[in-house]
């Protein structure tokens, strides 16, 4: 994939069919969250297609990043069921049971699965260079040969190619998110889960971070489930935006429609806040 200062080349050069197809490659059927008395989500019904880039907004709390985290197996489910490519991820119906699928099945499912944190989540204690090719090798099986070379080109991509040998500590914010965004690419994941990803940068190298990703999203059909407040980027990047309260979908839709003409007073009054409309 072209670097972020390719995009003129990358405009001239065959790209793939980033349209989304019809088939989810994500379902959410009747999912429940509850933390002790909290419930953060209840009755949650909602898909996403292949190669679909699907944003999440609305209020901090409103179970947004629960969400994120359920795909990727980090909490475990109350209540209902989440597949992926139409496979139970950690519970399916059995006879009219709702039981645990086996630890294997969802470990294999979640190679498939890609995420970027907000707080990076890099080792210390590993280099750079380890960092992204300790689950490929690991996981995957791939050979060190062949992770260490689509490390490098990883790197390249990300704008870090003197980078390899470094250790997270010795980088900045934006350069650590960058390595963490090349850590989860490494994996060749079918879905890209992205947490608040510019939330603990300097505003100075956000622009740089949500480079990356756009191109990402403009030079693949990776499917992306994305939570953030940079409005600008969802608009940009998402085929559909869904407004969050409550752990409810307020409303969803295009992202034209959704930031210029939104049918739910409660998406209303939050782009207002979020935008400093009037």
């Amino acid at each position: 994939m072209p670097t972020p200062t390719d995009s003129t080349a990358a405009a001239t050069s065959a790209e793939p069919d980033t349209t989304p197809s019809e088939n989810p490659v994500i379902e959410f059927v009747d999912v429940e969250k509850r933390f002790g008395d909290n419930v953060v989500l209840k009755d949650l019904n909602f898909s996403v297609a292949r190669g679909e880039r699907v944003t999440l907004i609305g209020p901090s709390g409103s179970g947004k990043t629960t969400i994120l985290r359920l795909v990727m197996t980090l909490e475990e489910l109350t209540g209902g069921y989440i597949y992926i490519d139409g496979e139970a991820l950690s519970h399916e119906d059995r006879d009219g049971r709702r039981v645990e699928v086996s630890k294997k099945a969802q470990k294999q499912l979640r190679t498939r699965i890609g995420m970027v944190f907000q707080q990076f989540n890099l080792f210390p204690n590993m280099t750079v260079l380890e960092n992204i090719t300790e689950a490929p090798i690991h996981v995957l099986g791939r050979s060190k040969k062949d992770a260490v070379a689509k490390a490098h080109s990883l790197l390249e991509q990300v704008g870090l190619p003197d980078k390899a040998n470094a250790h997270p500590t010795s980088l900045s914010g934006g350069q650590q998110q960058r390595v963490a965004i090349a850590r989860a690419l490494a994996m060749d994941p079918e879905i890209l889960l992205l947490d608040e990803v510019t939330s603990a940068l300097d505003p100075e190298v956000v622009d740089d971070v949500l480079a990356i990703l756009r191109q990402v999203a403009e030079t693949t059909n990776v499917t992306m489930l994305i939570v953030t407040h940079e409005m600008a980027f969802a608009k940009d990047v998402s085929h559909k935006v869904m407004m969050f309260d409550g752990g409810h979908v307020v409303e969803e839709g295009h992202p034209d429609k959704i930031f210029s003409d939104p049918d739910e007073e409660r998406t209303q009054k939050f782009l207002s806040a979020v935008l400093g409309n009037n």
